[in-house]
């Protein structure tokens, strides 16, 4: 079932969308080589409840941990580990929930760890836009195919792997909720667009192959050449006007460049 937002608890999610990029700025800050992945959560987790709220992903079906990070050829769902230390080339694609209110807020978002080769760069730079191509889409009246085709159609166009067998979906009170967005299909498809659903709008994109395999851990989602993925992720409000991005990147890239 579709559960439309009134305009109060639209503005409940975005409280929560808005804590949880600021808590991924205050994460990318100690994204360096020799990090480890473990100690980029213990940071989330403070962070996270130093605001007033909890980890949405903690606990969550049995998820071990406050982020799911994703190094490389990973993802999504990576579990963070002291044993996964980060080095000089690698992206990092970190999602992060919280709980807070009785909403839910859910982004994420890929960094490099020092310097990046340029393919690299340009497969987050896609991704990223590829996000945005699926969000101007997103607006009453439209269908979710209409986002979904516009992630493809613009990922696809540079060579790349459009993950099927994972995407976004619905946010409210709940951090899975309908409908399910996937990141391909067909313009004019799928349920209508309508004023007051919140969706999350998430490309997960590969360099190589769009298959993947699930690891032994039951959580950790890989590429099957083990090419590299990036991943990123918008809570976004359906209004009448087009779309309203509860997620901010712009505190994320400000903190970035300090």
């Amino acid at each position: 079932m579709i559960y439309l937002k009134t305009d109060e608890e639209i503005e409940l999610l975005r409280e929560n969308n808005i804590l949880v990029s600021q808590t991924l700025a205050e994460v990318g800050k100690h994204i360096r080589p020799g990090v480890s992945t473990k100690d980029l959560d213990q940071v989330a987790e403070e962070f996270i409840r130093d605001h007033g709220a909890v980890p949405a992903f903690l606990g969550y079906e049995g998820y071990p941990a406050s982020l799911c990070i994703s190094v490389n050829e990973q993802v999504v769902h990576g579990i963070p580990s002291p044993k996964c230390i980060l080095k000089e080339g690698d992206i990092v694609s970190v999602d992060c929930g919280t709980f807070m209110k009785g909403f839910v807020g859910d982004s994420a978002y890929t960094f490099a760890v020092g310097e990046v080769t340029a393919e690299a760069r340009q497969l987050m730079d896609v991704t990223k836009e590829a996000l945005h191509k699926g969000t101007a889409q997103a607006k009453a009246g439209n269908r979710v195919g209409d986002v979904s085709a516009a992630v493809q159609e613009y990922a696809e166009s540079f060579g790349y792997g459009v993950v099927r067998e994972l995407e976004g979906h619905g946010l409210g009170r709940k951090m899975h909720e309908d409908p399910g967005v996937p990141n391909y299909g067909a313009r004019g498809r799928g349920p209508l667009l309508r004023e007051g659903m919140v969706i999350c709008i998430e490309p997960m994109i590969t360099m190589g192959t769009k298959a993947v395999v699930f690891e032994r851990d039951g959580w950790t989602v890989r590429t099957r050449d083990r090419k590299p993925a990036a991943h990123y992720e918008f809570a976004v409000a359906i209004r009448k006007n087009g779309p309203d991005v509860l997620t901010d990147f712009g505190i994320i890239e400000n903190a970035l460049k300090n």
